[in-house]
């Protein structure tokens, strides 16, 4: 089974021409009665020995950490990095595996952050709110360095979203260090949420500027997009159903299940009009906790989380199984320039 990483990377070494490429795309998607796009295809796991080269890596990383905080404060930060980073000479960089690509940036970037934070933890510091804020936004932006040159060197579609998030977290910081305050600390709360809800429209709108270039879905600029995706949806979904009281545990009314039924289907009709399916991943959690809470509160207690698997799983699975018809009804009545700019329909 050939992904469409593989694809790429043939066309790219001149194995096959983009023709035969395309043409391969064309009929796969016709015997799936879909378009490519539609798909949303990403690149994980292209066999078993992804998952093994992956557990070694982490124990490998395991033993750089615990060795190197056995030697300074730092020094496990500064190994796990240096690991992270050779380990990606050989398995990203020459043998292109996906999953392990993942886990040694994810390394590299944690073991970069961890550098500066092990030595201030060291030192038993106490800080202020507004120092504690500013110092986590100097780290995130060197971690948001780290992820550029990371980017740089191999390209791993993850990365971008790593480093968007580093800057998200920086400016929410500075933003935080500038309002405490004004607000102080009780407010600093809603404040939070509400920049997070903020941050994650900004980073909404900057995978839809990757996903625009590349409408067809067939080159590294997708898989980009879909991290980004997948990065700005909890973003987006966690304010707005912690604002309903979702999060909290409570038991709600009538009235706060409608509000989260109609953000749910808000965030569906989105997830259809750009063709990804993250916002609905990301919200469907607190959905699945509104209607089990809502059931509970008119007496079906036994049956309540058989009843919200019941509802959610047949919605979901409609969804899945008609999204093109369903998705082409959305889509259409767009304005065209609108349409000009997302993935074609089924």
């Amino acid at each position: 089974m050939y992904s469409e990483a593989d694809l790429q990377s043939a066309v790219a070494a001149g194995a096959i021409s983009r023709e035969a490429a395309q043409a391969l795309r064309d009929h796969a998607s016709g015997m799936r009665n879909a378009p490519v796009a539609d798909e949303e295809h990403f690149r994980l796991i292209t066999g078993f020995n992804d998952i093994f080269v992956t557990i070694a890596a982490v124990l490998l990383l395991v033993a750089c950490a615990g060795i190197g905080g056995a030697i300074a404060a730092g020094a496990g930060g500064l190994l796990v990095a240096g690991a992270a980073w050779m380990m990606a000479e050989f398995f990203t960089r020459k043998r292109r595996m996906a999953l392990p690509s993942i886990v040694l940036l994810l390394a590299f970037v944690g073991g970069v952050i961890a550098i500066p934070i092990e030595i201030i933890d060291s030192t038993n510091p106490r800080f202020s709110d507004q120092v504690s804020a500013l110092i986590g936004a100097a780290i995130a932006l060197l971690a948001g360095g780290a992820a550029l040159v990371h980017w740089r060197r191999f390209m791993v579609p993850i990365t971008v979203a790593a480093g968007t998030a580093a800057l998200a977290v920086m400016a929410v910081a500075l933003i935080l260090a500038a309002v405490q305050p004004l607000v102080g600390r009780d407010g600093m709360e809603n404040v939070l949420l509400w920049l997070l809800f903020g941050a994650g429209v900004v980073v909404f709108g900057f995978a839809m500027r990757w996903d625009m270039s590349d409408r067809a879905r067939e080159t590294r600029r997708s898989d980009v997009a879909f991290w980004l995706h997948l990065l700005a949806a909890p973003m987006i979904a966690h304010p707005l159903f912690h604002a309903l009281g979702v999060t909290e545990g409570r038991n709600i009314g009538a009235l706060a299940a409608l509000g989260v039924v109609v953000i749910y289907v808000l965030l569906g009709l989105i997830a259809l009009a750009v063709d990804r399916r993250a916002l609905l991943v990301s919200a469907l959690a607190y959905v699945l906790t509104a209607m089990t809470l809502l059931f509970r509160n008119f007496g079906a207690v036994e049956l309540n989380v058989a009843l919200t698997g019941l509802v959610i799983g047949s919605a979901l699975l409609t969804l899945s199984a008609f999204w093109g018809p369903i998705r082409r009804a959305v889509v259409q009545p767009l304005p065209d320039q609108w349409r000009g700019r997302l993935p074609d329909t089924a």
